[in-house]
């Protein structure tokens, strides 16, 4: 399969390591909206501007798109879903049915596929959380973050006028997280569930108390939170905050019997050293299911909840049963 990567920072360069490890894939170039002449690639992979972007239509089969959620996606993924088998890692759950729409729409208007909110949450925990429902449903879900650097939300502390640059920790509230196992299956609000902790770079003569406001009332991200703001120097972000990791559970509390008297739990977790190059891992298995679900005559936007398991690996389906089942 050819790919492209359309956008190029963290989660682009973490797609770029990802191909390599995909015997079955190949990177046709790197689209960037910065200077090209500006951009070297860490495997000597091509990079173009984004504005050359549709000469390459007979070239990808698919576009993994890898923008932020809070700005990009929403306009970038109907756009190029236009021209493109499109794939990206869309997080804002909140905001998920309309940007299925718009892209659906796109899609289908061109004939092609997409899908969206693609990574490990949404994307692998979304799928945890329906296998064990469906399995367990006398229960509740419950879904944790952290402690780690959230991308979308660290991107969306960097929009803010005056900040230069951020990391935001998502940090699970310990007391709830062993309630839940414990099997209490207590009710939760967000703010019971999670912690969030800022630390900004903001520029030499910015408005620090407007900076905080902004993030600490921003709806989808910070308003719902417990929201700790710290303002550091450059180089403490650097020496400090630099690294990237992330992960979280996934946990539902069941019962089963006549009278519900035998009680089960079900935990998925990830501990991520790299959640960019994590996440990208999941977009390259995911863009062979697409390359291959296209070649079924398939279209418009699809989720992970549309995509049969068998479609992600590179092997054959005698395989997959020889050595998986």
């Amino acid at each position: 399969m050819k790919l492209a990567i359309y956008g190029y920072g963290n989660l682009g360069r973490g797609v770029e390591c990802a191909v390599l490890q995909n015997p079955d894939a190949e990177l046709v170039g790197i689209f960037t909206r910065r200077d090209p002449n500006t951009v070297r690639s860490l495997t000597g992979v091509p990079v173009y501007s984004a504005d050359r972007v549709m000469d390459f239509q007979d070239e990808i089969d698919v576009l993994i798109l890898c923008g932020g959620s809070a700005t990009d996606l929403p306009h970038m993924s109907p756009e190029l879903a236009k021209g493109f088998n499109v794939l990206d890692s869309f997080d804002t759950h909140a905001n998920i049915p309309e940007h299925f729409k718009a892209v659906d729409a796109a899609a289908k208007g061109s004939g092609h596929i997409a899908l969206i909110s693609c990574g490990w949450d949404p994307g692998l925990f979304s799928l945890n959380r329906l296998y064990a429902s469906a399995v367990l449903p006398d229960g509740k879900d419950y879904t944790f973050w952290g402690r780690g650097v959230s991308q979308g939300h660290s991107d969306a502390i960097r929009r803010i006028p005056g900040v230069l640059d951020a990391r935001q920790y998502t940090v699970p509230v310990r007391e709830a997280l062993e309630a839940v196992r414990e099997g209490k299956m207590p009710e939760l609000t967000a703010r019971q569930k999670h912690l969030r902790e800022c630390y900004v770079v903001a520029a030499p003569d910015a408005d620090l108390a407007a900076i905080e406001q902004a993030i600490v009332t921003m709806p989808n991200y910070f308003s719902d939170y417990d929201t700790t703001v710290t303002f550091v120097s450059s180089e403490e972000l650097k020496r400090n905050h630099a690294e990237l990791p992330h992960g979280g559970f996934v946990i539902r509390a069941g019962k089963t019997g006549l009278h519900g008297e035998h009680s089960h739990t079900i935990e998925y977790s990830l501990h991520l050293d790299s959640n960019p190059e994590f996440t990208a891992c999941v977009l390259v298995a995911y863009a062979r299911a697409l390359t291959r679900m296209k070649s079924r005559g398939d279209s418009g936007c699809k989720t992970v909840f549309d995509v049969a398991p068998g479609d992600l690996s590179s092997l054959s389906p005698d395989e997959l049963r020889k050595r998986m089942l």
